[in-house]
């Protein structure tokens, strides 16, 4: 039996494995890629907030950081490896490109991050609309520009922070759509793109994209408060590339395979698995972090990682309660800092909704 197995290689993942094995924990970290880092390593902007969350440093140099780290405490790594299944007693269902097989853990930490959300509207299955993220790994994992000339549906971070980047790649981003009335993302980043030029148009929507075969043109309009479209005031513009960046979802299949116990929360992504202070989930021995455990950024990733960490070596007897507990409120403070402010303090409410239902289920 392995001591502690981990399932996906992002910020969570890297992050509790690290802190796993800084106290002496033999950790195995598997990922489906074929390098592991996540979404770190998309993320060519720098960080922003306090020195301590990172503040200045771009995503794919804190990724090599973490891998350099996870490599000089020797967790082992398994890439190119989809885990299929969790089971009862902590067994795993692993395939590599060689052979499939059956693993056993004493400790298993979920951090297999989340899932664009689809949008349906006519066109949408043809080539050339894609979801923002992915084009965003075209871009910075793989050095393609996905198209010239886009539209962008959705002003969350990841519509904003993708349209910047595709404007450093040298694509034009004719205009960025917005169904709710205001934008939903940080202003600085909506600030950054609107002095590059682009049109920043709430309250709107598309209609439909065109073209034989692949993407043309793009129709939009204005809806309103109702999200119904105003009539004649459709508008059609020429692009090559729609991207989709309206809201993500936690890959949560492996913890409802292992019967973790959830419940519902649409502002952290939809279903979220239950989960204590330590990030253990009801099922004992299975531990979430990062937005597998709720939508947020990748700061409170590597937060909540480390907790799993150092919960996992405090109840393997690696460390004492003592000092795991003034480990552990290192990184309950800085959770509590990164969920400050307008966009924070509703995330705050909303994990303190999903520890309250944890610990009424533990008292039954």
């Amino acid at each position: 039996m392995e001591e502690v197995m981990v399932v996906g290689g992002g910020p969570a993942g890297l992050c509790a494995a690290i802190e796993s094995a800084r106290y002496g924990v033999k950790v195995i970290l598997i990922d489906e890629n074929d390098m592991p880092g996540g979404q770190l390593f998309k993320q060519i902007h720098r960080f922003f907030g306090s020195a301590q969350h990172r503040a200045g440093i771009r995503g794919y140099d804190i990724g090599n950081s973490l891998l350099s780290e996870s490599e000089k405490l020797g967790v082992r790594v398994l890439l190119n490896t989809v885990v299929w299944g969790i089971f009862q007693d902590n067994f795993l269902g692993i395939k590599t490109e060689k052979e499939t097989k059956i693993l056993q853990a004493k400790k298993i930490v979920v951090g297999t991050g989340a899932l664009e959300n689809p949008l349906a509207f006519p066109g949408w299955t043809l080539p050339g609309v894609m979801g923002a993220g992915a084009a965003q790994t075209m871009m910075n994992i793989q050095r393609v520009l996905p198209g010239k000339r886009i539209l962008m549906i959705g002003s969350g971070n990841v519509g904003l922070i993708v349209s910047y980047q595709l404007l450093q790649a040298g694509a034009k981003v004719v205009a960025l759509v917005e169904a709710l009335p205001k934008i939903s993302g940080y202003l600085v980043h909506a600030a950054k793109i609107s002095r590059a030029g682009v049109q920043i148009l709430t309250s709107h929507t598309i209609v439909k994209a065109d073209g034989k075969g692949e993407v043309k043109k793009a129709v939009i309009a204005k809806i309103d408060e109702n999200f119904k479209m105003i009539k004649g005031t459709e508008k059609e513009i020429k692009v090559d590339l729609v991207c989709i960046a309206v809201g993500l979802r936690p890959l949560d299949e492996l913890c409802w395979m292992a019967g973790c116990q959830f419940t519902y929360i649409p502002s952290l992504g939809g279903f979220i698995p239950l989960h204590s202070r330590d990030m253990e989930t009801t099922v004992s021995g299975i531990y979430v972090a990062g937005d597998v455990s709720g939508i947020e950024e990748a700061s409170t990733a590597i937060e909540e990682g480390k907790l799993a960490g150092i919960a996992i070596a405090e109840s393997l007897g690696y460390i004492s309660k003592k000092e795991a507990e003034e480990k552990k409120e290192l990184s309950w403070e800085s959770l509590r800092e990164l969920r400050l402010g307008s966009f924070g303090e509703g995330r705050q409410k909303t994990k303190d909704l999903i520890l309250k239902q944890y610990n009424s289920l533990h008292k039954m």
